[in-house]
């Protein structure tokens, strides 16, 4: 009886705060917020960690990309009887004659077809220009013309501002750009001995680290960093297999239509299509550019190039290769995209939405576990009538 009378007398307490899901939620938040202060306050601590980073980030980026490429062809040979370590050496000594005929190749068109666009442009600025007065002759503008010459003559002076700038900032920052390099050399020199080692011991990373921890929590643990490592090389796997589908289609396609350049602008697309929903149109300015500049008919062919890609992409290639694998809405694809470009520029445009779904697997399985233990979200069972 006592107990009971205690049980009224506390029970508000327990159903308006201990059970109450926003009062939770908010404390949760508070002791967030309080770490993150904490951390702030003493930021200095992670400088070194911060550095070590900033020089082994690069090498590693690359090497776990390649790893996730190179990792399925190495477990097929394995499976085929050959030994992993002969397998990535086959593996390398491929990568090594692909690059080589790249080099020889791609590259040196490539390269000829910059300096010609370079040697070019400002042909094009001025066929561009005499097409825009044309048009303005011929169309009834009245008014609207001045103000539209007043605005291209002050986007023409912010070009001019942009590009002296552009040159005092390029002779002060001689030293970081030496720097640049140094750290691009070292990458691509440390990378494939990261790359090596993940391919032959990557396999033992998981359950090695995970030995670490109390034997409660290994097996939940594995099971978060396999999912982790699912959604990675899915993603990875699946974008860049789409990225040079592109940039074949894009290649072909402008190259049976004549337009200019058509392997440096396809190449160009398959690398800007590796930002979701914005790297296709991205890649169509420089296109719409050089179209509108060969003539109204190149516009047209373009168009048709651009529709019969972007369906092929679409309805066959990215549902094929991509699937709903990571179950991100547009959205919030969009959001992402803009927070990540906005905080760490392209490599943020890049690497923003494999790091959400990363975060999107250990959020979902911390809540997972926080249901379960504070049984906060259990529907209230409904007496029989």
């Amino acid at each position: 009886m006592e107990k009971k009378r205690f049980g009224e007398k506390t029970s508000w307490f327990w159903k308006w705060f201990l059970n109450s899901q926003v009062v939770v939620g908010l404390i949760v938040v508070l002791l967030l917020l309080l770490i993150l202060l904490v951390f702030t306050k003493v930021s200095y601590l992670f400088e070194p960690v911060g550095q070590f980073f900033a020089i082994v980030g690069l090498p590693m980026v690359l090497a776990g990309i390649l790893y996730y490429l190179m990792n399925p062809v190495v477990d097929f040979l394995e499976l085929k009887g050959l030994k992993r370590q002969y397998a990535i050496i086959l593996l390398f000594i491929a990568v090594v004659a692909l690059m080589a005929w790249g080099i020889v190749v791609i590259i040196p068109e490539i390269r000829e077809q910059i300096q010609s666009f370079i040697n070019s442009f400002p042909g094009y600025i001025n066929t561009l220009g005499n097409k825009a007065d044309e048009v303005f002759k011929n169309m009834e503008f009245g008014p609207v013309q001045e103000v539209i010459e007043n605005s291209a003559q002050k986007i023409l002076e912010t070009i001019s501002s942009l590009t002296q700038n552009l040159s005092r900032a390029t002779i002060q920052g001689i030293g970081s750009v030496v720097s640049t390099v140094a750290n691009i050399v070292i990458a691509l020199v440390t990378a494939p001995i990261i790359l090596f080692f993940l391919l032959k011991d990557g396999r033992k990373l998981g359950p090695y680290l995970v030995s670490f921890l109390p034997t409660k929590t290994r097996k939940p643990t594995f099971k978060v960093l396999s999912e982790m490592n699912s959604q990675l090389a899915s993603y990875i796997r699946g974008q860049l297999t789409v990225a040079f589908a592109v940039a074949v289609m894009f290649i072909i396609g402008f190259s049976i239509v004549g337009l200019n350049y058509a392997i440096t602008l396809g190449v160009l697309a398959g690398f800007l299509n590796l930002i979701p929903y914005l790297g296709s149109f991205l890649a169509m300015i420089p296109v719409l550019f050089l179209a509108i500049v060969t003539g109204p008919v190149m516009v047209i062919k373009v168009a048709i190039v651009f529709a019969i890609e972007q369906t092929i992409e679409g309805r066959i290639v990215s549902p094929l290769v991509l699937g709903n694998q990571l179950e991100i809405h547009p959205v919030t694809i969009m959001f992402v995209l803009l927070t990540a470009g906005k905080i760490f520029g392209i490599v943020g445009v890049i690497l923003g939405i494999p790091f959400y779904a990363l975060l999107k697997v250990i959020v979902s399985h911390i809540f997972e576990w926080y249901t379960n233990v504070s049984k906060l979200y259990e529907e209230e069972k409904t007496a029989d009538p």
